[in-house]
C-alpha cells in the first residue's frame, strides 16, 4: 500500500497557484542557496518540460528568484522578488529548455556565482506537494530531498575521509538519519551527504575541513 501524506492532499503553505511550480521552484532554489557560501552576485535558471513552457504564466520564475534569496514558499516577498532582486543587485536571467525531453518534467537547473566569483550548480526536481529532489551539484548525480538538516561535504576520492566525517559527527553526538557517497570518478571529487533528523553544531563545518582532503563543507539546517 503506497503511503500518502497530507500534504498531497492538502499542500504545502505557499504563494502562488501551483505547489509544483511555485511551492516546489522555491523550496529547491532554498536549499540550493545554502549550498554555496556567502551572498550571491549572479544566477541562471535553465527550465525543463513544463517549467520551461509555463514558467512565466505559474509564477515559477518568481518563486525561484525568491527561494534563491533565502525566502520561504510561504514569504509574501515572492511576489515581489524581481524588483527586491534588483534592489539588492542580484543578477538573475531565466533559460527555457525544451529541447532536452528526457528528464523529470518539473526540473530545474540553477547556476549560482558569489561574491568571491565562485561558481555552484544544483538540479532540482518538484515532485508535487512541495517536495522536491536535488538530483545533482556539479554535474555530480546525487539524491537530496532537503527534508532533513544535512552536511554535503566536497572531498577528494580518497581512503579514510568518510571515517573522518562520520567520527567528527560521532564526537558531537549527531544522529545520522542518512548518509550517502557520490562521486564523479575513482580518485577524483566525492560528495558526502550525511542527512541528521536534529539541528548540527554550529562548528561541525569547521571541524570537517581539518581534513587535508576536504574541499569544502556545506550545512544546511532545516
Amino acid at each position: 500500500m503506497s503511503f500518502i501524506s497530507v500534504f498531497d492532499v492538502m499542500g504545502p503553505n505557499m504563494i502562488g497557484p501551483s505547489s509544483s511550480h511555485t511551492a516546489g521552484a522555491a523550496r529547491i532554489a532554498y536549499l540550493a542557496q545554502k549550498m554555496i557560501n556567502g551572498p550571491l552576485a549572479k544566477v541562471e535558471f535553465i527550465l525543463y518540460g513544463s517549467f520551461a513552457r509555463t514558467y512565466h504564466g505559474h509564477g515559477t520564475d518568481r518563486a525561484l528568484l525568491g527561494g534563491i534569496m533565502g525566502f520561504s514558499t510561504d514569504d509574501m516577498r515572492i511576489r515581489n522578488s524581481f524588483e527586491i532582486a534588483t534592489e539588492n543587485g542580484l543578477k538573475y536571467s531565466f533559460t527555457p529548455n525544451e529541447e532536452e525531453t528526457d528528464i523529470h518534467p518539473n526540473t530545474v537547473d540553477i547556476i549560482m556565482t558569489n561574491t568571491a566569483d565562485q561558481e555552484m550548480t544544483i538540479r532540482g526536481e518538484s515532485l508535487g506537494g512541495g517536495k522536491v529532489h536535488i538530483t545533482q551539484i556539479n554535474h555530480v548525480e546525487v539524491d537530496f530531498t532537503g527534508e532533513y538538516s544535512a552536511i554535503i561535504v566536497v572531498q577528494k576520492d580518497v581512503p579514510g575521509v568518510v571515517a573522518w566525517i562520520t567520527s567528527c559527527l560521532s564526537d558531537r553526538r549527531v544522529n545520522i538519519a542518512f548518509m550517502r557517497l557520490f562521486r564523479e570518478s575513482k580518485g577524483h571529487t566525492a560528495y558526502t551527504i550525511v542527512e541528521s533528523d536534529g539541528k548540527l553544531p554550529e562548528e561541525i563545518a569547521d571541524t570537517i575541513r581539518q581534513n587535508e582532503h576536504v574541499l569544502d563543507v556545506m550545512v544546511v539546517q532545516m
